[in-house]
């Protein structure tokens, strides 16, 4: 999914100087952000204070939103660079196209992951016969130095891990879990799970000490480390901690992000992930001249352009403004 806004902020992110090495209860507020002409996302990842975790930089909430009566999603061709995207459904279908041939329908709780590499585009949009309400989550992985230019693929992964314990069922999108592992490519240790919880559910999620975590709660009333995390915001975790207290009083869904602190410090703007400004400028012209990026067949209508650079250069200065 594209970065629709037309005024582009840059968001430095990654090195270690500001990863707090201690478990914490941080709870991250969303900002609501306008997609396309009638769609509304929260976004939860960049935050004013919390710009990643692990190598997660990019999250966004989105429904249930009713849309019987609707077109749905509509995301128009669009480039990324230096990053993969997660797409993640608890309703709905969402169709996605991109520029090495592939088209895929996306279904709930089957991972779309797409590695953009050195340059890729995409579109994304609901089916012309689809379901009454789309609910998900949008999801940005950032990719570590040594892998930023690889080729760009898509997967996709209708049957994933799962892990279960007494009043939860967690399905593993990436990384590992409690000794299961995901088939979805990663770059870094990283892990990403979907957690179902069922009304009075009262568990202790396994986890790795030398990872940083976050819970974004998708949906129904629930308290991590006995904090109520409402639908459509998230808390951030910290690192230092072996196991995460999850109390559901309702049925719930969230999602579980965690990974080693992403040591590399980076530039993300629009929907380009660089380590100078000229990276960015040079994959924005690229993009609005028409090369590298590739073309996305099939998409009834045309491309998104990309937003004017800001006038002074672009820098990396880590994890918080």
């Amino acid at each position: 999914m594209s970065n629709l806004d037309r005024e582009a902020v840059p968001a430095p992110c990654g090195g270690r100087g500001f990863v707090v090495a201690e478990p914490v209860r941080e709870l991250l507020s969303p900002r609501r952000v306008k997609l396309g002409e009638s769609s509304e996302v929260r976004r939860l990842l960049p935050n004013l204070g919390r710009r990643m975790v692990g190598a997660w930089c990019f999250v966004d909430h989105y429904g249930p939103d009713d849309i019987a009566d609707e077109p749905g999603m509509q995301v128009p061709p669009h480039p990324h660079m230096g990053l993969q995207t997660v797409s993640w459904l608890h309703e709905g279908e969402v169709l996605h196209r991109d520029s090495t041939g592939s088209l895929q329908t996306i279904r709930p709780r089957e991972l779309g992951l797409m590695t953009s590499g050195r340059a890729i585009s995409h579109s994304e949009e609901s089916p012309r016969a689809h379901s009454r309400l789309l609910h998900g989550a949008q999801l940005w992985v950032a990719l570590p130095d040594g892998h930023r230019h690889t080729d760009p693929h898509f997967e996709h992964h209708a049957e994933l891990p799962v892990v279960t314990a007494p009043g939860l069922r967690a399905t593993l999108l990436l990384g590992t879990l409690d000794g299961a592992a995901s088939p979805g490519t990663t770059y870094t240790p990283i892990v990403g799970a979907d957690l179902a919880l069922a009304g009075g559910a009262d568990v202790r999620l396994p986890l790795e000490p030398d990872f940083e975590y976050a819970v974004l709660s998708m949906s129904g009333e629930v308290e991590v480390d006995g904090v109520p995390v409402l639908p459509g915001s998230m808390l951030y975790l910290g690192c230092g901690r072996t196991e995460l207290p999850l109390r559901a009083t309702s049925d719930a869904g969230l999602m579980l992000l965690g990974g080693e602190p992403f040591e590399e410090e980076l530039i993300m703007w629009w929907n380009f992930i660089g380590r100078s400004n000229e990276d960015i400028a040079e994959a924005r012209s690229d993009w609005m001249t028409g090369s590298r990026f590739g073309e996305v067949k099939g998409y009834d209508g045309g491309p998104l352009a990309a937003p004017e650079l800001p006038p002074g250069p672009l820098k990396p200065r880590g994890r918080v403004r």
